[in-house]
């Protein structure tokens, strides 16, 4: 089964996540820009930072043979900080480097006229740099949230075949299908989507547009959901096409609009049916920062 995770922050993993991941199908990925889990207090942070997903990231991906992407942006959460409006002046220089597949995450946490500043701002900075954007919708009041959200979308002007929604539920679910956006599922242990809630929307709604990432970070996460997730589509009789389709060709599909998506050398011809092994020390074995060189 190969797998491409939309939306996972892997700067928070470690490389057993990496060999684990591996094992079981994961062959790409995208890093969105996020919050730390504190409060930054410099631009400067955001810069390093962001110089990190597009260079060591990448390297510690690569070393188990999985291909790494980012997205970039000022987060929702801390686009209200007064400290942090100065990001937003230093993102064009970033936005075009070769790494960035998309803005994102961008959108909203607690709906302040803040956030609403910074996300009109980078739906703007996507057109101009004639990127996809990948949209947070928020925790609490996710309706009203979504609602809002697909309101600036349609204000912006940007085509919404080059916008992807994520953290959806059954309840928002149906506002975005019905938008022309791209739908994403993150599927996380207790806050958000579980794997049979997800096989469920998927058998009622299809599989257009429809993507499934695992949004695995410094929280209660897994990186492998994406994997139990193919495995519960297919256990529920949905089939190994309908699979590949929503955890590989949606999620290509989708960030190969920034003209940027590097997928040359990976393999193409895996069963998707077959299950994933499990990592012994040969996973490790060539990898030099676990080994403790530098």
């Amino acid at each position: 089964m190969r797998i491409f995770d939309p939306h996972v922050h892997m700067s928070s993993r470690t490389t057993r996540d990496y060999a684990r991941m591996r094992a079981a199908g994961v062959r790409a990925l995208v890093e969105p820009a996020f919050w730390l889990g504190q409060p930054r207090t410099s631009v400067g942070s955001f810069t390093d930072y962001f110089d990190s997903l597009l260079g060591f990231e990448p390297f510690r991906a690569g070393r188990f043979g999985i291909r790494h992407h980012c997205a970039l942006a000022l987060n929702p959460k801390e686009a209200n900080d007064p400290r942090c409006t100065g990001v937003l002046d230093e993102l064009p220089r970033y936005l075009l480097r070769d790494g960035v597949v998309a803005v994102g995450e961008i959108g909203y946490d607690s709906m302040t006229p803040a956030e609403d500043t910074a996300f009109a701002t980078q739906l703007e900075l996507a057109v101009r740099h004639d990127l996809p954007v990948l949209v947070h919708t928020p925790h609490r009041d996710k309706a009203v949230g979504t609602r809002r959200t697909l309101d600036v979308i349609r204000e912006s002007g940007i085509a919404p075949e080059r916008v992807l929604i994520d953290h959806l539920n059954e309840v928002t679910v149906d506002l975005v299908a019905e938008s022309g956006c791209w739908a994403g599922f993150s599927v996380y242990p207790e806050t958000k989507m579980s794997e049979a809630r997800t096989v469920d929307i998927l058998r009622r709604h299809g599989t257009t547009r429809m993507l499934v990432n695992s949004a695995a970070d410094w929280g209660h996460s897994d990186p492998l959901t994406t994997r139990t997730t193919g495995d519960a589509m297919l256990a529920a009789g949905m089939t190994p096409d309908q699979a590949d389709e929503v955890l590989w060709r949606n999620p290509v599909a989708f960030y190969g609009q920034s003209g940027r998506l590097d997928l040359t050398g990976l393999p193409d011809d895996e069963d998707p049916t077959a299950a994933a092994p499990a990592p012994g020390p040969a996973a490790f074995a060539g990898n030099s920062l676990l080994r403790g060189e530098r």
